[in-house]
């Protein structure tokens, strides 16, 4: 078995985080509550609010959603629908857990939200609604921005809300495959159908946030939700990831009835998210199009930045009640890219994001 990572012998970047489904008691933490880079993580928030907006009846599966000329632009990893032209929301689903579409992402936070910055907004105010006080979002897809942060036990919470919140839609995470056109996309996550119990949840990839992946697990009447943030490589990430489970899932309570993340958390008032002190627009739009100059931006070593917006933030969601712990300034170093993939990691080391 392999060894677990430790503080002494981890990437710097690395965050990691066991936590049992049943009960919310954390089996293992190391670094869970610093400061990190989502990447496609950003993702699992975007279906979350997909989800939430089926459930509502403000879309169906089968609604068209409309690729508009700005996210037709994002760069890889896409699927190119064409600007002007449409795909349903199943597929817009489908393409986010597998193909980890960008180009998709930004679609469907332009029809949820009327535009990007907007929608991200909305996600932010969701995410503090449900308890991820230290996480920001500034767009739908995890493209680098340095505003855009989280944490592990943040990513383990939302993992949750997932599971919790939409039990049936939450069955698309453990879609092996999709085709779309005459392409079929494998999805990401190397550890389906090969880990027993394992049935979700999202990889992510950029330099700036090193190798992340959110796993659930649920074996007999055992389950937990592990993060791992900041690998090396994929194939380090999966083994660790691999052997957190091992190590701790025979650890998680036999009983518990879950219901970890409050449901009364989910609604955020129109007026607390148009009162979100959240910039337009982030460091990244003046070059969102230049295909060259993104991915050199996905590779460049991130600055150090604050959240922003925050004594807003704390105005605009004192009514909920949500507590909101002071966050330490955080410099979160470059990843250390390998020179080298194998052909089993060749679509996790996508240079934008996976």
């Amino acid at each position: 078995m392999a060894m677990v990572v430790t503080p002494s012998s981890a990437n710097s970047k690395y965050a990691g985080i066991v936590v049992d489904a049943k009960t919310g008691k954390t089996l293992y933490s190391n670094d869970a509550d610093e400061p990190r880079y989502p990447a496609s993580l950003t993702k699992m928030m975007t279906l979350y609010m997909t989800f939430e907006a089926l459930s509502q009846g403000k879309i169906k599966l089968n609604s068209r959603v409309t690729f508009s000329a700005n996210a037709a632009k994002e760069p890889p990893t896409k699927i190119g629908v064409g600007a002007g032209k449409s795909i349903t929301v199943e597929q817009v689903i489908y393409s986010l857990v597998t193909k980890s579409a960008n180009d998709a992402a930004t679609a469907m936070a332009e029809h949820l939200g009327g535009s990007e910055s907007k929608f991200a907004q909305m996600m932010t105010a969701k995410a503090h609604a449900l308890g991820m006080s230290r996480t920001t979002f500034r767009n739908a897809h995890g493209l680098p921005n340095s505003k855009q942060v989280t944490t592990a036990r943040d990513m383990a919470t939302l993992g949750i809300a997932l599971r919790e919140h939409f039990p049936r839609q939450y069955k698309y995470f453990s879609t092996r495959s999709f085709k779309f056109g005459k392409t079929r996309y494998s999805n990401h996550n190397r550890l389906l159908g090969v880990v027993r119990g394992v049935d979700g949840i999202k990889t992510g990839y950029t330099r700036a946030s090193g190798f992340n992946l959110v796993t659930s697990v649920v074996d007999r009447d055992r389950s937990i939700v592990a993060v791992v943030m900041g690998g090396r490589t994929g194939a380090s990430r999966n083994a660790q990831m691999k052997d957190l489970i091992a190590r701790y899932l025979p650890k998680a309570s036999t009983r518990g009835k879950g219901n970890l993340v409050a449901r009364g958390a989910a609604s955020v008032t129109a007026v607390t998210v148009a009162e979100l002190d959240l910039p337009k627009v982030g460091p990244v739009p003046p070059a969102r199009h230049n295909a060259s100059q993104r991915l050199a931006l996905a590779y460049a070593a991130p600055s150090p930045s604050p959240v922003i917006g925050r004594a807003a933030l704390i105005e605009s969601l004192s009514a909920q009640k949500v507590a909101i712990p002071t966050p330490a300034p955080a410099v979160i170093p470059p990843a250390t890219i390998p020179q080298t993939a194998s052909a089993a990691d060749s679509q996790t080391v996508d240079p934008v994001t996976t």
